[in-house]
């Protein structure tokens, strides 16, 4: 019988490869900035959570029916095409003198397509259900790049690697004050759509409509936005995960656990499933890394939460490809996370949950334009990153059929992180992947594999 949450393991690879071209990609067809102008981004778009590059691994095995060349080519075509109604993704970032972000257009700009041929096989890989580390060459970095630079960057970096079995793998770099994941799928979908169909198609139009999103003036802050706070992190409960290298871990959790432990919250309060599986990470982190650090200790659970339906006044187009999230925030000390009943800690998580309405968003935004954090706060915080609702698999078809794999890569540079996935056809099941030290993560593992 199959174990309820079941660990994966991913192999340990070396995966050498040769770039053979890096080709930008410009739109197909006239847009409407001319050089010089610019387009603005909204708060949360310029939020210093949002200036980075989400990287994604899409695998697909040789179909038989067309070489991975003239999938190149159909590759590049569409997403030339694609770049007429997306053109803000051609452009390139710069910073104002107030510091705040924008996008510009200039000539020799567009996207960035890498690409690269390996002598390995897909099969080479091992296990393409659980993200892997080793993949990270897979997805274009320039030599030397700086650490979350965005400015002057291609805003798409997109690397097609060719297997001698005639598999390939599609490594996308997106940045983030283009689109939040909903934004992103959006994208995937029109290019893979525009790919398989052999036109342009768009569903629905894209809308950059970011001046929806601006903040008042004067600003109205009406909430205390702890999830930007710093605290002060002298006890080394977090601080000792950036003096060590972590180690990635990834679980299956079936849909018989994800329903058992939302019942946990008792009869009378309905809560989410994310809200049962985030309580039940949480506290499993906690009891992992709890051996360094005071009962009394402040800690802090942040996630996003898609606030698109939350806004009506005014409501965001169809088509809005933005980032449209708040940052919603659970706090507790160590105390209440692991002494206290697993119910307490779900509440703490669906309050936080509840908490984000429209005027939660709006405050955020005023809050960014007042006070525009510049450094992203790690003391006694968790981030849990769900993907399980994005359609990645059924995004990704460019009419080769769907990927093997579609997801994350690496976990390791951002060690406070945990993100939930999707299985394709897996019956309800999620990946749960975390990355912790490595004595912290045994503990880890035989806390979370327990139903409470």
């Amino acid at each position: 019988m199959t174990p309820m949450v079941q660990e994966l393991n991913f192999p340990q690879l070396q995966i050498p490869l040769t770039i053979n071209s890096i080709s930008p990609i410009l739109p197909s067809s006239p847009i409407p900035p001319s050089y010089g102008d610019t387009l603005y981004l909204s708060n949360l778009d310029d939020m210093i959570g949002s200036r980075v590059f989400t990287p994604t691994m899409y695998f697909y095995r040789s179909n038989g029916k067309m070489d991975v060349m003239t999938i190149i080519n159909v590759l590049k075509e569409s997403l030339a095409s694609v770049l007429v109604p997306y053109y803000p993704f051609s452009g390139r970032l710069r910073e104002t003198k107030e510091g705040k972000l924008e996008v510009f257009f200039g000539p020799k700009q567009g996207v960035l397509l890498v690409e690269a041929c390996s002598e390995m096989t897909i099969l080479n890989l091992g296990d393409l259900t659980v993200p892997n580390p080793a993949w990270k060459n897979l997805v274009y970095t320039f030599p030397n790049e700086e650490q979350y630079k965005v400015i002057d960057m291609p805003l798409l970096i997109a690397q097609v690697t060719r297997f001698s079995c005639g598999g390939f793998s599609l490594g996308l770099r997106v940045c983030h004050c283009l689109c939040d994941g909903v934004g992103a799928m959006q994208f995937l979908s029109a290019w893979a759509s525009t790919a398989r169909l052999n036109k342009l198609t768009v569903n629905p139009k894209p809308c950059w409509d970011r001046e929806t999103l601006i903040p008042n003036d004067p600003p109205l802050i009406q909430y205390p936005h702890i999830e930007f706070k710093r605290i002060d992190d002298a006890f080394s409960f977090t601080r000792r995960l950036c003096l060590v290298k972590p180690v990635q871990k990834c679980y299956r959790v079936t849909r018989d656990f994800q329903a058992h432990l939302k019942t946990l919250v008792g009869p009378n309060i309905s809560c989410t499933t994310f809200d049962a599986m985030a309580a039940h990470v949480w506290r499993s982190w906690v009891k992992a890394l709890i051996n360094v650090s005071p009962l009394d200790y402040e800690l802090r659970l942040t996630f996003s939460v898609n606030c698109r339906s939350r806004l009506t006044n005014p409501p965001l187009k169809s088509g809005f490809y933005g980032n449209a999230v708040s940052v919603a925030c659970a706090t507790s000390n160590v105390s209440g996370i692991i002494n206290g009943p697993i119910s307490d800690t779900i509440c703490l998580v669906r309050n936080a949950r509840l908490l984000v309405s429209e005027a939660y968003l709006r405050s955020t935004i005023d809050y960014i334009q007042v006070n525009r954090p510049t450094k992203l706060e790690f003391g006694g915080k968790l981030t849990i990153t769900q993907w399980t609702r994005f359609s990645m698999y059924e995004s990704a078809d460019f009419g080769w059929g769907k990927p093997i794999y579609a997801g994350p890569i690496d976990l390791t540079p951002t060690p406070q992180v945990c993100v939930f996935l999707p299985q394709d056809d897996s019956d309800g099941a999620m990946l749960v992947c975390i990355c912790l030290p490595e004595d912290a993560s045994h503990r880890f593992t035989d806390t979370f594999c327990l139903l409470n």
